[in-house]
């Protein structure tokens, strides 16, 4: 047992003075002598020596209860820590606060967060000088550095300032940051406030993640979490936003599609969705959901705008906001920069042709295939390849792929099958396996078979009559090559090897022509479904649809800044806000790793006033997931990283306060000996009583 107030026991000299009183009070007895022993003999031993025996139990009950009144002033304590402790040790706390936008729910005291926040400036109160106070934030970006603090005025600040994040952090990252603080920390008493709604999916990403980080935080280490209680809480989210298979063309229909989900437990009624191109709403459909239930909607509208075009699916305000929105971007171009490369000038006549649209802000580069060094890819928006397969180096069209460029493929008339395969090698697609047919020999050819109407590329060319059946032109001469599991067959020849296929290689694309477009190899450019086709696969290339931009967030983001001029690097957040670069400070010049994803939307990158990149960054659907782990759970979780300290539950509807108190310093016992006290002096007035009777008789 312990005394919070110690000095106060000096008080327990005054139980003497019951014992001074005591025997200053008993008087000296004068001898007198009697003419008879008859009263004397009427003195019964007995009664003589009950009285002796009350009054020494009057003296104890006496002594007894100012010796209990004063250890009552002394709060005595029994101990539930460990041996040795010391209530004037110096303490370390960390206290951890989920600001995931869960905790943004709003009940009848306000959000979980804010009560949360309330509950951790109180903490302060049980704090004293000399102690240290850490503050860590679930959805914390990662560059925050955390060190506890002295300066509680400081930490009730940093408490107060801390917001909703669209960050979906783990309890674990966090448990690891608190670990780190308390491992650093000199001071013997240390402690663990954990303030979550303890979410179940949300402890941990995965449990290879586990490590037996537990076991650096000291055994005498107190954790303390506390739960709140919880009504059913409404709130749908969107999951994902896709675009379909389609080619983006402005004044053309665009169609998407968005998975919404209910993770509630009641069924969802007439709630709307929205669809948005640069914010401004240009679809909307009603949606109603049962208990737990995901649904695909899809929105067709028309594409009005041009650049970097942004598309997100909106939900109607529920319990969340954060999880509501679901962003997409593409770069479409209004003009568009095409590179022509050929072997032969007549190799790109019906090309050519084919592209000279009126009004259509082409903008045209050809050059031979011999002049590639002379020029830098990464400046347009699409490359078309004729008979280059006899080219040096295309190490420069490769990059252009994996940095998101896209590329149409053609032989010319003087392709080789050894020159054609190793060019396909070097860009990364399928190699053909032989030549098939000789050039000007219209005896002997070959047809389409198959034909993907689906596909972008012949969704609007012909009419709905003629899909079953399409006029095919007669290929005289082909490179045989099969698209396998890396493509994807568009047209088909009666061998089933490809006539027109589609590849993704790094970030962008391939559109490979097994035949040429010249009239010794085939009779295609006289179809009249050739300029259309022509035009679309352009089309087609020119957008910039990074299959890869959208990002979580939080997550960090690699942008492609190889086609920059400038030496400074201009980042524009969702919020119009500008984040500054310099290229001098990047390892690798091609990429910029970008940490600051706080935000949900589309991130611009630029060179100057030129879009090098780009990226959306969404939410990481987990985070909707509103189910809570039992303690018993958490407790599994803290067997599995070797947490050896006590684990305390604390209730929000509870003193708290007192309940942390009690465990740092034990159960006061004052109370207890206040009762036995009140006990003692009625036991003391009551035998005073009968021994006051008893000497009068």
């Amino acid at each position: 047992m312990t005394f919070l107030n110690p000095a106060v026991l000096l008080g327990l000299i005054a139980a003497a003075i019951p014992i001074v009183l005591h025997f200053l009070n008993l008087r000296k007895l004068k001898t007198i002598e009697f003419s008879t022993l008859a009263f004397l003999k009427e003195l019964q031993k007995t009664k003589i020596r009950r009285i002796k025996l009350k009054q020494w139990i009057l003296l104890l009950l006496r002594v007894l209860i100012i010796l209990f009144l004063v250890m009552a002033f002394a709060r005595p304590t029994l101990k539930t820590i460990s041996f040795g402790d010391s209530s004037t040790a110096k303490t370390t706390a960390v206290i951890i606060l989920d600001n995931t936008f869960s905790m943004s729910v709003i009940g009848e005291k306000g959000s979980r967060l804010n009560n949360y926040k309330q509950i951790a400036k109180n903490l302060l109160a049980n704090f004293q000088p000399g102690d240290e106070i850490a503050v860590i934030a679930v959805g914390y970006p990662k560059a925050k550095n955390v060190s506890p603090s002295g300066n509680f005025a400081s930490v009730k600040r940093e408490i107060d300032d801390l917001e909703i994040s669209n960050i979906s952090g783990t309890i674990n990252e966090a448990m690891i940051k608190a670990s780190q603080v308390l491992y650093s920390s000199k001071n013997y008493n240390k402690e663990i406030y954990l303030l979550s709604d303890l979410q179940k999916g949300r402890i941990v990403n995965t449990n290879s993640e586990i490590s037996g980080f537990g076991k650096t935080i000291s055994s005498d280490t107190r954790l303390y979490l506390f739960n709140g209680t919880t009504n059913e809480i409404v709130n749908l989210g969107i999951d994902d936003l896709k675009p379909n298979n389609q080619l983006y063309e402005v004044g053309k229909e665009v169609s998407f599609s968005a998975i919404a989900k209910n993770y509630s437990s009641s069924t969802i009624n007439d709630n709307v969705v929205s669809f948005f191109i640069n914010g401004k709403r240009t679809a909307q459909k009603n949606l109603s959901l049962a208990a737990n239930e995901a649904k695909e909607i899809s929105f067709e509208t028309t594409l009005q705008d041009t650049g970097l075009v942004e598309f997100s699916a909106e939900l109607e305000d529920d319990a969340i906001l954060q999880d509501n929105k679901r962003f997409y971007s593409v770069y479409i171009p209004s003009d568009i920069s095409l590179l022509i490369l050929y072997d032969k000038p007549d190799d790109a006549k019906f090309v050519k042709l084919a592209l000279d649209i009126p009004n259509s802000k082409i903008k045209l580069t050809e050059l031979r295939a011999e002049q590639i060094s002379s020029v830098n890819p990464l400046k347009f928006d699409a490359v078309i390849l004729i008979g280059v397969d006899k080219i040096a180096d295309a190490k420069s069209l490769a990059n252009y792929l994996s940095v998101g460029g896209n590329i149409i493929v053609m032989p010319g008339s003087q392709s080789t099958l050894s020159g054609f395969q190793k060019f396909s090698k070097e860009l990364g697609i399928p190699s053909s396996t032989a030549i098939v047919g000789k050039p000007g020999s219209p005896d002997s050819f070959t047809q389409f078979a198959k034909t993907d109407f689906q596909h972008p590329l012949l969704k609007n060319i012909f009419e709905e009559k003629t899909k079953t059946q399409i006029e095919s032109p007669e290929i005289f001469c082909y490179f045989k090559t099969y698209s396998g599991s890396s493509g994807k067959n568009i047209i088909s020849l009666a061998d089933n090897s490809s006539f027109l296929s589609e590849y993704n290689v790094g970030k962008g694309k391939v559109l490979l022509y097994s035949s040429a477009p010249i009239l010794s190899w085939n009779t295609f450019p006289m179809k009249a479904f050739f300029a259309p086709l022509m035009a679309k696969s352009l089309l087609y290339c020119s957008v910039k649809e990074n299959r890869d931009s959208s990002s979580v967030c939080g997550k960090d983001a690699f942008a492609d800044i190889s086609n920059s001029f400038s030496q400074q690097i201009r980042v524009t957040t969702p919020s119009n806000l500008d984040d500054y670069f310099s290229t001098d400070s990047l390892s690798n010049k091609k990429y910029l790793p970008y940490l600051n994803t706080n935000e949900i939307g589309t991130y611009k990158v630029l060179g100057g006033n030129h879009l090098l990149d780009y990226f959306s960054v969404n939410h990481d659907p987990r985070e909707s997931v509103l189910e809570s782990a039992s303690e018993t759970e958490f407790e599994d979780y803290l067997n599995q990283i070797g947490y050896e300290g006590k684990f305390i539950s604390l209730s929000t509807e509870t003193d708290y306060l007192k309940e942390v108190y009690q465990s740092r310093f034990g159960t006061e016992l004052w109370k207890y000996f206040l009762i036995i006290v009140l006990l003692l002096a009625i036991a003391e007035s009551l035998l005073a009583r009968s021994s006051k009777k008893d000497l009068t008789t």
